[in-house]
């Protein structure tokens, strides 16, 4: 009894002693940000008088208004398309068992293994000769095919473990594939298709490399991209850096902290199904 009730204080102790961890550097932020302007506050020592209104210049110095947009125009074009290619792939991969499935799945597994820095030149030169170049088109089209590794996993560990006798029940009331798969392992699939909408919703909206490589127009990057130029333009100003950086971050918790139960449900479940 004793032993377990020293455990479960270890463990608050360890996940009291994390979250602080997790929570200083943007604490840091948040303190550094309220000071005046061309000031390097040490530490993090309260402004004696707070300057809310380096929030408001970060917003208009930045332009955030366009980027906000130019943010939602990529995440449009790329979440639905890659959930929808990667449900379909992952369903005929796991569930359907086509021929060369094996193989095919090998090579999307193959594709985890490719880190975004070991394609980008080659992926600078093919852009170019498409035209694409300085649009948001250059930032959507490389992230779906970049993205379709882990969509395809993900929803493949769902469809795996789906038993069988449900679509031979199905078939033997005469529905074909297509209506197998959109009315009944869709609305089953449900848990795993939100939990992967959120993690590329994030990983679209904090996307950097592809966006400063191949966009030159801050204005039709992500807002984390954008973050590149504004730094550059304000990169001595260090409390309305800390502003521009904390409005940048603040979609992604927003979005984070309202479908966190669900969030975490999902990533569970799909990690357990895995």
């Amino acid at each position: 009894m004793i032993t377990a009730r020293r455990e479960a204080w270890t463990g608050r102790l360890l996940l009291i002693v994390l979250m602080a961890v997790t929570l200083l550097p943007f604490l840091s932020l948040f303190v550094t940000a309220l000071h005046p302007s061309g000031t390097y506050p040490a530490g993090l020592a309260w402004p004696g008088d707070p300057q809310w209104g380096n929030f408001l210049r970060a917003f208009e110095a930045a332009n955030m208004g366009a980027l906000l947009w130019s943010s939602v125009l990529i995440v449009l074009g790329v979440v639905p398309i890659s959930i929808l290619l990667g449900t379909m792939a992952g369903f005929a991969i796991g569930h359907l068992r086509v021929i060369g499935a094996r193989v095919v799945f090998l090579l999307f597994v193959l594709g985890l293994t490719l880190p975004f820095e070991g394609v980008i030149t080659p992926l600078y030169y093919q852009v170019r000769d498409m035209g694409l170049l300085n649009t948001r088109w250059a930032i959507i089209l490389p992230l779906i095919g970049l993205f379709m590794p882990f969509s395809v996993f993900w929803m493949r560990a769902h469809f795996v473990n789906m038993p069988a006798e449900l679509s031979e029940s199905a078939r033997m009331d005469g529905a074909n594939v297509w209506q197998l798969f959109r009315r009944i392992h869709v609305p089953l699939a449900m848990p795993a298709i939100s939990s992967l909408g959120i993690l590329l919703f994030l990983w679209t909206w904090n996307q950097f490399l592809l966006a400063i490589v191949l966009v030159d127009d801050p204005a039709k990057r992500t807002m984390s991209g954008a973050l590149g130029a504004f730094q550059g333009q304000w990169g001595t100003d260090i409390p309305l850096l800390c502003a521009g950086s904390l409005l940048i971050l603040t979609p992604t918790l927003v979005i984070f902290l309202i479908f966190q139960r669900h969030f975490v449900k999902a990533l569970l479940q799909g990690s357990l199904k895995g």
